[in-house]
């Protein structure tokens, strides 16, 4: 079976948190708040701590009141930017995607990693102590407890189901004893105190565990890894006012940037987030995402051998490919 960590109600209560919030100062001609939301993809009081300088610096050079939404369930936050409760997120990739689709979301930023490399990775992983292999997983005998990520997660659903479990037509609720759907950070918990015996997690989550002088990423070992995703996005309502727009870009893309005693106190703030700074970008940052989006479709549709359906997702994907070689020829590199 399939037990669900997050409920409906929850993200139905966090937009209600959210309502009335973001209102225009009819005296100042714009709004005096933005409110930012950020996916709390471990303890969301943790996050607060470590984005707390950062938003602070933010209200210091944009002249607005920054005000944060914190929230572990993806679809609670593409609401609220749908509803014009939030206007600008960090998002992951998938539920970034989706809130270009779905909330006249934009992205105009990206993160990159302070190591130098760029993306990251999905793993599975297993307790440190235990025998499990990958074959063993692949067994699909309903003798482990699995946790996966949020529906809308790219390392935690989406890159494990393209790259791993779709094209050898597993279908996870049919493969193991348990599902359980959490956080990265509940996820990397469980498995390190053997609660379960495989999760999805990433690359990063890891790592900042470890340099955190955290004891659970030395309690499991990864036994699957993904190609490299993209970075996260930085992803802001198409309607916000210009001016506010241009200010948030401004502040994002030239912080922790330079040198000095400022420049490296703001580099220091974005490593406790194992962030190196920001990026430009747009919506051609999400190309890959929805390639892998629709590679899974096609695997998903192959595996139930419906004729309609591999016709329409490989027109999809192809038409995907073409988009990103069309891209790539314009820039001459990789679509990132």
């Amino acid at each position: 079976m399939i037990r669900r960590s997050i409920l409906a109600g929850a993200a139905a209560l966090a937009l209600f948190g959210l309502a009335g919030c973001g209102k225009p100062d009819p005296g100042a001609g714009g709004p005096t708040t933005v409110n930012f939301s950020i996916l709390a993809v471990e303890n969301a009081q943790g996050l607060q701590t470590e984005w707390g300088p950062i938003l602070a610096d933010m209200e210091k050079a944009t002249g607005y009141k920054i005000k944060p939404f914190f929230q572990s369930n993806y679809t609670s936050l593409i609401e609220a930017m749908r509803f014009k409760q939030t206007d600008v997120a960090w998002f992951s990739n998938q539920s970034g995607l989706e809130a270009v689709r779905r909330s006249n979301g934009e992205v105009f930023a990206r993160t990159f990693d302070p190591s130098g490399a760029d993306g990251y990775k999905s793993v599975l992983i297993v307790p440190a102590s235990s025998k499990t292999t990958l074959e063993d997983v692949l067994k699909c005998d309903k003798s482990l407890d699995f946790g996966i990520g949020d529906a809308k997660s790219t390392s935690g659903t989406l890159a494990p189901m393209t790259y791993l479990f779709s094209p050898k037509g597993i279908k996870p609720e049919r493969c193991f004893k348990t599902v359980r759907a959490a956080n990265h950070q509940a996820n990397l918990f469980a498995v390190g105190k053997g609660v379960l015996d495989v999760a999805t997690n990433n690359s990063t989550s890891i790592r900042l565990n470890r340099e955190r002088g955290e004891s659970a990423a030395n309690q499991i070992r990864v036994i699957w890894e993904s190609p490299r995703l993209p970075e996260d996005p930085i992803v802001w309502r198409k309607d916000l006012d210009p001016a506010v727009k241009e200010k948030v870009r401004q502040f994002m893309l030239t912080y922790g940037k330079g040198t000095g005693p400022d420049a490296e106190r703001q580099r220091a703030n974005l490593a406790k987030l194992s962030i190196g700074g920001f990026l430009p970008a747009d919506n051609t940052h999400l190309i890959p995402v929805r390639e892998m989006e629709a590679t899974g479709a096609l695997a998903a549709a192959e595996n139930d051998k419906d004729a309609a359906k591999i016709a329409e997702a490989r027109k999809t994907l192809e038409a995907v490919r073409a988009e990103r070689a069309a891209l790539e020829a314009k820039t001459g590199k990789p679509a990132e």
